[in-house]
Parts: structure tokens; sequence; C-alpha cells
């Protein structure tokens, strides 16, 4: 299993063509599930996580992100490390892309380096009237480290419904190039929906967030998730 580090880590790195965050920032955040485009990464339990983030004024970032994990089944992987770096370019007024590599690795276990893997990434924004809409893009040419190409598409929208309060919805779908070397329950790919609901209060973001795929099995089934993150500049 792994984590979509553009879901969460990247996302507030957008603003690297404003100057507004600190050149260095530190995150925290705690949720009620970890889930990757909808499978979770704890067994449908809570996880702590937190990230160490540069943005540079020129768009350029790098950054770091870990969580707590559990595959269950006797699996003693414990710890998801990321790294990342990228930039953000703002193509015109209204379009942007944020283009990267980032390098996942897990922790706890004699095997679990054996599943660090290298994806890259590019995002496409647009800017309207109506809210941003977003066309991205990841790609592992060594998914899970098991020597398989992998890729994930999706489409998301975001709008404001009324001041400091936004909603996305998305759509996403995770293929293996190689379903002989990796599966999403028998299949080679799999679709996610998520709708959520984001605000901020005194200093804290909230994020409360509807999922579900079309996989029939507990850790992907529809849930509610929760999460409330802070952000300090350094």
């Amino acid at each position: 299993m792994k984590k979509s580090i553009i879901a969460v880590a990247t996302s507030c790195l957008l603003a690297t063509s404003s100057a507004v965050l600190a050149d260095v920032s530190a995150t925290v955040n705690v949720t009620s599930d970890y889930t990757f485009n909808g499978v979770s990464q704890t067994v449908n339990d809570p996880a702590l996580q937190a990230s160490l983030d540069y943005a540079g004024t020129d768009g350029f970032y790098a950054g770091a992100w870990a969580s707590t994990v559990d595959f269950g089944s006797g699996e003693d992987t414990n710890i998801e490390l990321d790294a990342y770096a990228g930039k953000y370019f703002q193509l015109d007024e209204k379009i942007g892309l944020d283009a990267g590599i980032a390098y996942y690795t897990y922790h706890g276990d004699s095997a679990s380096d054996t599943y660090n893997y290298p994806e890259a990434y590019a995002k496409f924004s647009y800017n309207s009237s109506v809210g941003d809409t977003e066309l991205n893009f990841w790609y592992s040419w060594d998914y899970f480290g098991l020597d398989a190409g992998h890729y994930i598409t999706m489409v998301a929208h975001t709008f404001e419904v009324a001041p400091g309060h936004n909603v996305r919805a998305s759509f996403d779908r995770s293929t293996s190039n190689d379903a002989n070397k990796w599966s999403w329950n028998g299949k080679e790919s799999y679709n996610h929906v998520r709708l959520e609901y984001m605000t901020s209060y005194e200093g804290f973001d909230f994020n409360l967030a509807v999922e579900d795929t079309n996989m029939d099995i507990d850790i992907a089934d529809s849930r509610i998730i929760l999460s409330v993150s802070r952000t300090f500049g350094l």
C-alpha cells in the first residue's frame, strides 16, 4: 500500500507561486483513517502524520512527509516516510502546472524496505470564477518495489460555498500495467470517488470527507474521515 503524496503533502505547496507561506514550514495532522485513494493504510484505524516543507519564491519546493501505517496480516511495517521535490509553474493567469518526483519508503519490519518505490507526477490546475479544476497524473515504474508500472489519473474541482468554507469533489482511477505483479483485489484497476469539506478555525485546518471505491473489500469500502491539522512557519 502507499500514500498519494499529492493528495496531502504537496497540496499546501502549490502556494509557492505566492510566497504567502514561510520558506520552511511544518505540519502535524491527525486523521481518523489514512487512506490512499480510498484504500486504508491503517486497517481502518487513525493515523498521526507530519511533514516538513521548503517552498521557494521561484516555485521550487521540497519536503518530507511521515505517517503511521498498519498493513495487518502480521505485517510489522509501521512507518511510511516519503521525500519529494518539484516545481510549480504559473503558465498564465489561470493555468498552473505542478511537476515533481517522490520516493516512498517503509520502516518497522525487516522486509519493509523492499516496498520502497519512486513516483513522478504532473498536476494541471485551472482557476475560474466557479472554482479550481485539477487534472492530475502519477506514474511509478517500480510500484511497491515489484518492478510493475502503475499510474493514477484524477479529475477534481474545488469551490467555495462561503468565505473560508470549501468543498472538493474528485474522481480517480488507479491502474496496474502488470496485474500479474500487482493487482487491486484481483483486477488491474479500480475507481475512487471522494467529497470533502474544508475549513479553518483558530489556526487549525479541518477536513471532513466521505469516499468510496468500486472494490468490495473492507479496507476500501465507503467511509467518513475526519482530519485536523496545524501548520507552523519555521
